[in-house]
């Protein structure tokens, strides 16, 4: 679901609840706005705000637990890649033809993932466009060199172990980004907060500060959940991981 508009679907109910809130302090009698009833809204509504505080701070915690999963997950990615080159290049010049097919593959996949002046979504789908066949390809290459001594066979057996790593570690990546918050979590999530701001502006005093004051605190929980929104979809939107550890391993391969 596009994080923008959620967003300020949470805003709108949020604020929205305000002027609903206020509007009943209109139009009910003052006798159900005693001090007693006051209190009774007061405790039940302070229950919810502790359960909202505490389900969206564990969402945001999860969100960004899984973002920063990610991002590790594409440096580590970058640095096996690196790794596997070197020793590729340390192996002979026999690995050459290897090297340029992982630098083709990996030029390919920052395309599709992170593509340059185009709107079109990131495509995560390593068996599209030949990327994950030509990444398999590479390591039954490497399974196919021929070594002629020991240097050479624990060379070998080391790109071997950094291919499949490398293989591992994409598909980590993408099975991090395939799962998103289920809307009825976040229908009962905006209901929550849309009582509670609307106990705010049945009980708070009405004047232009007041509302000011609500209306950037429901701003502020629709930026709340567009942000969490926003990390949940880490190579989507405003914020995503960042491809500069991929592009610095495409400029150093084959150096």
């Amino acid at each position: 679901m596009e994080a923008t508009i959620v967003g300020l679907i949470v805003f709108a109910c949020t604020f929205a609840g305000v002027l609903l809130g206020m509007w009943l302090r209109n139009v009910l009698p003052e006798r159900l706005l005693d001090a007693e009833s006051r209190d009774t809204v007061k405790v039940g509504v302070g229950l919810i705000a502790t359960m909202t505080a505490l389900v969206l701070g564990l969402i945001t915690a999860s969100a960004k637990s899984s973002f920063d999963a990610v991002d590790t997950a594409v440096k580590q990615s970058a640095t096996q890649v690196l790794a596997l080159d070197r020793v590729l290049a340390r192996y002979g010049p026999e690995t050459g033809e290897i090297r340029e097919g992982l630098r083709r593959a990996l030029g390919t996949r920052i395309d599709m993932i992170w593509p340059q002046g185009s709107t079109n979504p990131a495509d995560l789908d390593p068996t599209r466009a030949g990327t994950m066949p030509r990444t398999e390809a590479l390591a039954d290459a490497v399974r196919g060199l021929k070594p002629q001594n020991d240097s050479q066979r624990a060379l070998q057996a080391r790109a071997l172990d950094i291919a499949e790593a490398l293989l591992q570690t994409r598909w980590f990546v993408i099975a991090g980004t395939g799962a998103p918050i289920p809307v009825p979590f976040l229908a009962v999530l905006v209901f929550w907060l849309t009582i509670t701001f609307a106990s705010f502006g049945l009980l708070a005093p009405r004047n232009a500060l007041v509302v000011t004051v609500l209306f950037v605190c429901a701003l502020s929980v629709g930026s709340a959940v567009f942000l969490v929104l926003e990390m949940d979809e880490p190579f989507d939107g405003l914020l995503k991981v960042s491809a500069d550890p991929l592009r610095y391993a495409l400029a150093h391969l084959n150096q």
